[in-house]
């Protein structure tokens, strides 16, 4: 099917109202290129009082889809198409079992959900494991290979309505968050969801990180328009505290500085420069302290 962006360029809508502290006072902040599908700029604001940063205006929730149709749009596929895509793809293997050891040392084995769980590698790590899992996926081709290929239960994303409340010992979200077009609504189902004590995981990118500041609107994580929202971990805290939740740790996602850095090289130059993406994404993780990593796993209780 052809899809016509500059149509869809031109159906855009303003987010008036910040989400995290319902503020209506903005400011422009980057201008930034899709560089993926549209090749089109897209803006960001930030909110002037609470300082959280938006993508707006941004495509009708009805439109986001058409910007994830590309064969360079990979996080929900298993391409190893490309020297990027393979990297990717070996870096994924190693974390699945962090991922999971992780949980398992914070968490009684139960009914776990993945919310974006794309082609379902994670879920199937966690049900080889003995986990009761159940996954949520927008997109339709990564939603029938993770139940072809590994026989798992995966709803789109109106499916979490009907899921049963107080029903899960873990729910995560592995870099979904930044995707999701209403924050206090989702958080609003996290709540119901989540048994009380319940373990929520929470992956995003951090626009707090030495990388983002390097390359500014280069940076690849901003991924405008699929990356709606950009945060801080201050934005984060702030926004699942006032939902119900409590902040237990925040952990460093320590590759993503390499891979957010490799394409952000691409964007920058043209070109992928191998040896100057480890370089910065070396810099990035050296001078990350204790929040300022490029991408961050925030571990929230259902309080």
């Amino acid at each position: 099917m052809q899809i016509n962006i500059i149509a869809l360029y031109l159906n855009m809508k303003k987010i008036d109202i910040c989400p995290i502290c319902a503020s209506a006072a903005q400011a422009p902040f980057l201008i930034c290129k899709d560089y993926t599908v549209s090749k089109k700029d897209f803006a960001i604001v930030v909110c002037s009082d609470c300082g959280f940063a938006f993508t707006s205006p941004r495509p009708e929730d009805s439109d986001l889809g058409a910007y994830y149709q590309s064969e360079e749009y990979i996080s929900h596929s298993n391409t190893s198409k490309g020297v990027v895509s393979k990297l990717y793809q070996m870096v994924r293997k190693r974390t699945l079992a962090a991922k999971l050891q992780m949980i398992n040392t914070r968490a009684s084995k139960g009914a776990l959900l993945d919310i974006g769980c794309g082609t379902g590698e994670f879920l199937n790590a966690c049900q080889l494991d003995g986990w009761k899992v159940q996954g949520i996926e927008p997109g339709e081709a990564a939603r029938k290979a993770a139940t072809a290929s590994y026989k798992l239960t995966v709803g789109e994303e109106s499916a979490i309505d009907i899921l049963p409340e107080a029903h899960f010992e873990v729910i995560t979200m592995w870099h979904v968050m930044e995707h999701v077009p209403s924050l206090v609504g989702r958080v609003q189902q996290l709540k119901r969801l989540l048994k009380p004590g319940g373990l929520l995981v929470i992956a995003v990118p951090n626009r707090s990180s030495h990388d983002a500041a390097y390359y500014g609107a280069q940076w690849a994580a901003y991924d405008v328009p699929r990356h709606l929202w950009h945060f801080r971990p201050q934005d984060m805290k702030r926004l699942l505290v006032q939902g119900g939740f409590k902040l237990a740790e925040t952990l460093p996602m320590k590759y993503d500085s390499y891979y957010v850095s490799m394409l952000s090289e691409k964007y920058k130059t043209g070109a992928v420069n191998y040896f100057a993406a480890a370089y910065r994404g070396w810099v990035s993780n050296s001078k990350a302290g204790n929040d300022r990593w490029s991408s961050q796993i925030y571990l929230f209780r259902h309080s």
